[in-house]
Formats: C-alpha cells, sequence, structure tokens
C-alpha cells in the first residue's frame, strides 16, 4: 500500500458524497467518500488524515502533460523497476514520498520505461481510501 499523511484543505459536499481534497507536501490528492462532514466529526478542515492506494491502482505515464481525466498526478522520477514475467514494480520518487506501481511487463515494455526517466503517477479519485 502507498500511505503518505497530509491535510484536508477542500470539502465539497453533494448530498451523502464529499469530494475531499488533501494536501501532501504541496501536492493535492482528491478522493470522495460516502460521508458528510455533518455526520463524520473527522471530516474537516485542516484535519490531519492519511491518503491510501493500492500499488496496482496507480496508473504511470511518461512525461508530465496528460490530456486525461484523472485528477491525482504526481510527477517523479522512476527510481527501480523490478520487470517479473508477467508484472513489474515500479518505484517512482516524488515530492509525497516513493509512489510504488504495478503494472503489467508489457505496459514497462510498451512505454520503454527507464530508471531516471521522469513520469506521472495517475491515480482514480475513488481509488483513494483515507483514514485518521
Amino acid at each position: 500500500m502507498n500511505i503518505f499523511s497530509g491535510v484536508i484543505v477542500s470539502i465539497k459536499v453533494s448530498g451523502n458524497i464529499s469530494l475531499i481534497t488533501i494536501d501532501v507536501n504541496n501536492i493535492f490528492f482528491k478522493t470522495m467518500v460516502i460521508e458528510t462532514p455533518a455526520a463524520a466529526a473527522w471530516l474537516k478542515m485542516d484535519s490531519r488524515i492519511n491518503v491510501i492506494f493500492k500499488e496496482t491502482e496507480v496508473i504511470i505515464g511518461k512525461g508530465l502533460k496528460h490530456l486525461v481525466s484523472l485528477q491525482n498526478k504526481v510527477p517523479g522520477k522512476i527510481i527501480d523497476i523490478q520487470k517479473g514475467e508477467l508484472m513489474s514494480k515500479i518505484i517512482v520518487d516524488t515530492a509525497v514520498g516513493n509512489i510504488v506501481a504495478v503494472v503489467s511487463l508489457d505496459a514497462v515494455l510498451q512505454l520503454d520505461l527507464q530508471v531516471g526517466e521522469t513520469v506521472s503517477a495517475m491515480i482514480k479519485t475513488n481509488e483513494i481510501m483515507i483514514s485518521q
């Protein structure tokens, strides 16, 4: 699991769903939860919170510009690639810390990913979990 500590900087509510923005070392992660500040005392501005997402939920993109709908984009440099027969583990050094991604070997080969290369680690908003 990728786990980073941050601070809630924005909460938008619609019905029973909240869109939360969390600042982790000036990188902003967005997530949606089925909870509201009215019902959950921990869900408030300036609260410390952990951002959590699985290695398999990280999408790797080459370069820094990607025209995609993903809101959570973290730039960094690849510091390690461990290639397996089917899957590969990629470690990306970022401003929030090392992000670990597990992607197919075919994707690593198709993108020609190399250690030292600049990439973006991207995570869908609905794949980010939070905890106190």
